[in-house]
């Protein structure tokens, strides 16, 4: 299920408002909005702390989602138009890089400038297949923060995927995943090999944002496990 067929999504971030183009026609996924892009920034949307002052103690996120203190350091996974990572920009996380494979940067980078006037700035992109070591280590992990949208559609690629979260991905950091299934075959895969490295927790469906809690769509919670020969 795409998001619309609309040529232009509108997400409001806090104060902002992104414009991004999409192209259904295209033969790549990536230029395309998914829903568990916009679930997910509209998820930290509501959660993430405005500023460093603004930690309650009735938000069960604010430490996850502290981007003025402590998570400061990320990296998008299959960022395809944008959507998420601008979003996360714009909602503190100031330094992160937006990462996909060659065919679909132009999509990409296209959005990022029609959206600078937004964003304030040039948000950095790095070309990134999830099995290539070179250019794993290209980006200099590790992250604090690792984040993929709706990126599990493929069983061929669940390994390389998972790979690359874990080498990505600091020992206490986080990867916050949009999710829904695509493939049974994939599903089944990533979640068998994921439970190997990392310990999983879901987001309860009401902690999502009301107007984007779609049934169908889930955020999960990554970190490593302490001792993966375990």
């Amino acid at each position: 299920m795409k998001f619309t067929d609309s040529p232009v999504i509108q997400l409001q971030v806090r104060d902002s408002q992104l414009s991004i183009q999409q192209d259904n026609g295209s033969f790549h996924v990536g230029t395309s909005v998914w829903p568990c892009s916009l679930v997910l920034a509209k998820f930290v949307e509501r959660w993430a702390p405005s500023s460093p002052t603004t930690t309650t103690t009735d938000n069960p996120y604010c430490d996850l989602l502290d981007f003025h203190t402590r998570r400061r350091r990320a990296i998008e996974l299959g960022t395809g138009c944008g959507a998420a990572g601008m979003a996360f920009h714009l909602l503190g996380l100031q330094d992160i890089i937006l990462t996909d494979i060659s065919p679909v940067m132009p999509a990409l980078k296209h959005n990022l400038k029609r959206n600078k006037p937004v964003l304030g700035k040039n948000m950095k992109t790095s070309i990134l297949y999830w099995n290539n070591k070179d250019q794993i280590r290209g980006v200099n992990p590790p992250f604090d923060v690792v984040i993929a949208a709706d990126v599990v559609y493929i069983e061929e690629s669940v390994g390389h995927l998972v790979g690359a979260m874990e080498a990505l991905v600091s020992d206490d950091g986080v990867v916050l995943l949009g999710y829904q299934l695509r493939s049974p075959e994939a599903d089944k895969l990533f979640w068998e090999t994921c439970q190997k490295v990392f310990v999983i927790e879901k987001v309860p469906h009401q902690d999502l944002h009301p107007d984007y809690a779609y049934e169908e769509t889930d955020v999960y919670v990554f970190r490593k496990k302490k001792n993966n020969n375990n």
